[in-house]
């Protein structure tokens, strides 16, 4: 990955953070985007402090001219985008009968349009180049369904669906597509929910661990890697053998 150009959506926490820390081990040139200015700014400056290349821009992905400004931004920079990480998401969990339109509508834009407009304005640099690689990231619960996620859910079934049909539409343009479905990652996030809740995650592991955000972070970097030139139009579960 030296001195490839990676775009991590959502990179300045969580998983998008690991990413974004272990494609910098690889020594690509990693550029985080993410609505938080002052984690953003902090860890692509921790970057930079030691040596490696990076660079942050705040983005909203909901926006598309937005991101097209910052992608243009990217290849006025450094003349390339060679990889695409669709990280940014959030949740907005609510069953059915409480889910107001509003709460369903901000989830399905930042993690299912986020994604589209963020490839839409991507895809035209790499089919130049003849050559890139789009990940995205879909959930377990995009293949098995979660009580109380029907928003989240449906964003990341819609994600697998989008990976399908882009490799379809890219791949003889040299463009590889994949989808990675992490289970129950030990997140900032996740580690705040109850200690009842995240025991239930663990018994439905058969590992009997929760991942590592490093563990979806390796994926990433192993699909991006030339050792995945053959893997396309596919979604890899990294979720420790999950039960549904």
């Amino acid at each position: 990955m030296k001195d490839k150009v990676v775009l991590i959506t959502g990179g300045a926490a969580g998983i998008g953070k690991a990413t974004a820390e272990a494609f910098v081990e690889e020594e690509a040139v990693v550029v985080i985007w993410d609505v938080n200015e002052e984690k953003g700014n902090e860890l692509a400056g921790s970057f930079l402090s030691s040596g490696k290349k990076s660079a942050f821009r705040k983005v909203d992905v909901t926006n598309l001219e937005d991101v097209e400004a910052g992608v243009a931004a990217i290849i006025d920079e450094f003349g390339k985008l060679d990889v695409l990480v669709n990280n940014a998401g959030i949740t907005m969990d609510r069953s059915l009968l409480k889910m107001d339109a509003d709460t369903w509508q901000k989830v399905i834009d930042v993690n299912l349009t986020g994604v589209f407009n963020c490839t839409k304005a991507a895809a035209p640099y790499m089919v130049e180049a003849g050559s890139g690689v789009i990940l995205n990231a879909s959930s377990v619960v995009g293949l098995y369904g979660n009580f109380g996620q029907t928003n989240y859910v449906a964003t990341k079934a819609g994600v697998i669906g989008l990976t399908k049909t882009w490799a379809r539409e890219l791949g003889r343009k040299g463009i590889r597509v994949n989808a990675v479905a992490p289970g129950f990652i030990a997140t900032e996030m996740v580690q705040k929910m109850p200690e009842k809740i995240i025991d239930g995650m663990v018994s439905k592991t058969p590992l009997g661990r929760m991942g590592k955000p490093e563990d979806i972070a390796n994926a990433y970097v192993f699909l991006a890697s030339d050792k995945a030139s053959f893997i396309h139009g596919t979604t890899i579960s990294v979720d420790g053998g999950v039960i549904s």
